[in-house]
């Protein structure tokens, strides 16, 4: 362990530093205080009124108001869509308005607009409901131009005294009286006119039958195309219908059910000029309703627009303004009420920052008294802040989307800037596909300065804020392309020839009539005369797959060294005797022996069966290895390693327990007390002291705490381990796609163009003989 004791400390490599602070504010300054500090984001303010509700904080009004202007802005955002508004992308430039100019506009913009909105929903259901009335005169004129057609020829077979007795007497009845619909006496026939759901036409015309018993006569005729509703502004399918009855009795009960099935009902003269005037003012009106809501629309649309170029910096403002009260009401008023306490975590290295952010808010709001502050010593934990950057900020979003480390705890994003895009780059490696997706990281990051100011979507605000983790991506994907020598699955002679030809000279296909090694191996790389042989799958699953174990027992011994610097980092020297140390012997007994098998099958061109061996390293450890023994020793060495991962599971489990609670027995009882309080001092008083701890320490808790880690630690280096396999499975089906994307589709596709190009050649070619035989013959 010297070597690690000489190595310099990880200060980039840890949680910054953070110190416990107080804030004394005065009234007149504390927004603008807050709102620099805002601006900064350095500052962490501690909630000093978790006892009390929202409704009971001091600035609860203010929040309220920035609510119901964020309603507003969601209401004109709705708007905007719903309306196909495209607002500019780039805000127009107006000068600053403060927080009650602006509500107060958007006050005047939402009425405004709820104002055109109730005058078009009122003009487009008139324009809806001529619709209908002009629908209803054009179909229920040809019903009543019918049913007169009708009446004349029976009062014609009246005259001759010609009538069928074998008709419906109800029929006959209003038939009969039909002859005298111009008549102004009321025993005439009236007729009601509307339109109705089709879905409803049916029981409509059963529920009138049953009303009237009979005594009316039902005709309809459907729509043709849907027709848009009046009330519910939705197309539905309606029918037209005509109701002929007597009475007003008749007349009450029917309008009665057209008003409970949500029939319309429109007044339909019976003269055909009487019809024709109506239509033609109909149609007058509607397309003075149409010029009407067009010119409403466009209106509508231009006051849209005029919001929608200041909406982004508008909701921008209130979402401000709203976490400055909000961050307000986690503070506390004084006993005098003139100034707000605050506390909070800074980082150590930002405290002058925030100072010069105070004192810059002292001078802008005009205070005669400066803002106090100072640090306080306290016993709780401090938060966890990492210094991040545009680079850095991706990678570190990814490791907190798992879990944000402890404070001052090593911080895993510094190795996954690393190791993330590496370990994508193994499944992926392909420097045809790295090049096109380092194109579109270059052209993100080329115009970072016009995308940041931009209102982008999900897709494209993802892809832009990890432009640097394609980046490296990208880069990676090229070298692991390289050396799987793999442009969009063909191989290229990059690096030199390759190691392998043809047994004989005259050999034209080297993947069916074998080859032979004639040259040292190849360079850099899978040598390209692997692709398309008959052993090409067997060589790259094998490779593939021992890379990835290779890659992954070395990723899982970096995160057991990095928990070895932290418990060094903070003086817990049980962490590294009885869980740094047990843990890489048992990782390394058994996983880290497979690594270094791997490695000396490489060297040694060994043909063992490195399956057998770690199979049989559990069930028959004293067993002849046979052709699998790679080395001198093997079997005694695998016996020494498989005790080891046998002990290092005990030495996990058992010893820190004990040690915590035979340290804790001793704390209570007094022996390792650094000094001696005096008889004055009361042991209570202390949230150290021996007997606040005595109750706080439970053997059983952390011993099944110690239990759970160790199971999961040994079952985890099993299943990380095959985890890791999952590189070599989706680098080979990757590689498979490509290839089969390549020869069934881009080389059938130039194979049919070819084809093509030849065929017509050869017609051409065909063509002109022709003519130059004619000629001949002439």
């Amino acid at each position: 362990m010297g070597v690690f004791d000489r190595l310099p400390p990880m200060d980039h490599l840890r949680s910054e530093k953070m110190c416990f602070v107080q804030l004394i504010i005065p009234a007149e300054s504390a927004r603008v205080a807050v709102t620099y500090l805002g601006e900064l984001g350095l500052l962490q303010f501690k909630d000093l009124n978790e006892d009390k509700s929202p409704f009971q904080r001091i600035f609860v009004n203010q929040v309220k108001r920035c609510a119901e202007m964020a309603r507003k802005l969601r209401f004109f955002s709705d708007q905007i869509n719903k309306a196909g508004v495209r607002s500019s992308v780039r805000p127009a430039l107006e000068p600053d308005i403060d927080l009650e100019e602006l509500e107060a506009r958007l006050g005047e913009h939402e009425h405004e607009l709820l104002e055109m909105n109730t005058n078009s929903d009122k003009l487009q259901q008139t324009y809806n409901e001529l619709l209908e009335f002009k629908l209803v005169l054009t179909k229920a004129g040809g019903i009543l131009a019918s049913s007169h057609n009708h009446a004349t020829s029976a009062e014609r077979e009246l005259d001759e005294n010609v009538y069928d007795r074998e008709v419906d007497e109800g029929n006959a009845y209003l038939l009969e009286q039909g002859v005298h619909q111009g008549s102004s006496g009321n025993s005439g026939v009236r007729f009601v006119s509307g339109i109705i759901l089709k879905s409803k036409a049916l029981a409509f015309e059963r529920m009138l039958f049953r009303a009237t018993r009979g005594n009316m006569l039902f005709n309809q005729a459907p729509a043709g195309e849907p027709v848009t509703d009046p009330i519910s502004g939705e197309e539905v399918e309606k029918t037209v219908f005509v109701v002929f009855f007597s009475g007003e009795q008749a007349k009450a009960k029917i309008l009665k059910i057209c008003d409970s099935f949500g029939a319309s009902c429109y007044p339909v003269p019976e003269e055909m000029i009487k019809q024709r005037q109506i239509f033609n003012e109909v149609s007058a009106r509607l397309s003075d309703l149409e010029v009407t809501l067009d010119a409403g629309i466009q209106h509508r649309n231009k006051a849209l627009e005029t919001v929608g170029s200041q909406l982004w910096r508008w909701t921008i403002m209130v979402k401000k303004e709203k976490a400055v009260y909000d961050t307000l009401n986690m503070l506390n008023f004084d006993v005098t009420k003139k100034c707000l306490v605050g506390e909070g975590w800074c980082p150590i290295f930002a405290k002058s920052q925030i100072k010069d952010c105070l004192q810059r808010a002292t001078f802008h709001s005009n205070s005669q008294v400066g803002i106090i502050f100072h640090e306080m010593d306290t016993l709780e934990s401090p938060p966890t802040y990492f210094r991040t950057d545009k680079f850095t900020n991706a990678f570190q979003e990814i490791v907190d989307a798992y879990g944000v480390a402890r404070y001052q705890e090593a911080n895993p994003a510094v190795y996954s800037v690393v190791t993330f895009p590496f370990l994508f780059a193994v499944m992926f490696g392909d420097w045809g596909h790295g090049i096109c997706l380092l194109l579109g990281a270059l052209v993100l990051i080329l115009c970072e300065k016009k995308l940041s100011s931009q209102k982008l979507g999900s897709f494209m605000e993802m892809a832009f804020g990890g432009r640097y983790v394609i980046l490296l991506m990208a880069i990676f994907s090229i070298y692991c392309g390289l050396i799987y020598n793999e442009f969009f699955s063909v191989p290229f002679h990059i690096f030199g020839k390759s190691a392998y030809e043809c047994r004989e000279k005259s050999c034209s296909d080297a993947h069916t009539a074998g080859l032979i090694k004639v040259r040292d191996p190849y360079p850099f790389g899978v040598d390209p005369s692997w692709r398309g042989s008959r052993s090409e799958l067997p060589f790259l699953n094998s490779l593939k797959m021992k890379m990835s174990i290779l890659m992954g027992v070395a990723q899982m011994n970096l995160g057991i060294v990095l928990s070895y610097f932290d418990a060094r980092f903070h003086g817990n020297a049980l962490d590294i005797r009885y869980q740094f140390i047990p843990q890489m012997i048992f990782l390394n007994s058994l996983f880290g022996y497979l690594a270094l098998l791997i490695l000396i099958k490489w060297c040694t061109g060994s043909q063992a069966d490195l399956y057998h061996v770690m199979i049989y390293m559990f069930l028959d450890p004293a067993g002849d290895l046979g052709e699998n023994q790679l080395f001198w020793g093997q079997k005694e060495l695998q016996i020494l390693l498989l005790l080891m991962a046998l002990v290092a599971v005990p030495w996990m489990l058992f010893p820190k327990p004990f040690i915590l609670k035979k340290l804790h027995k001793e704390r209570f009882q007094g022996h390792t007390y650094r000094f001696l309080g005096t008889s004055e001092m009361d042991p209570d008083s202390e949230p150290d002291s021996a007997r606040a701890r005595h109750d706080d320490f439970n053997f059983g808790e952390v011993f099944v705490h110690q239990m759970i880690h160790s199971i999961e630690f040994v079952l985890g280096a099993v299943s990380n381990t095959a985890s890791y396999l999952r590189l070599w499975a989706l680098s080979l089906a990757h590689s498979e796609l490509s290839t089969v994307f390549y020869e069934k589709l881009l080389l059938l596709a130039w194979g049919n163009v070819v084809s093509l190009q030849i065929l017509a050649m050869v017609t051409d070619s065909a063509e002109n003989g022709r003519r130059g035989e004619r000629k001949r013959r002439r």
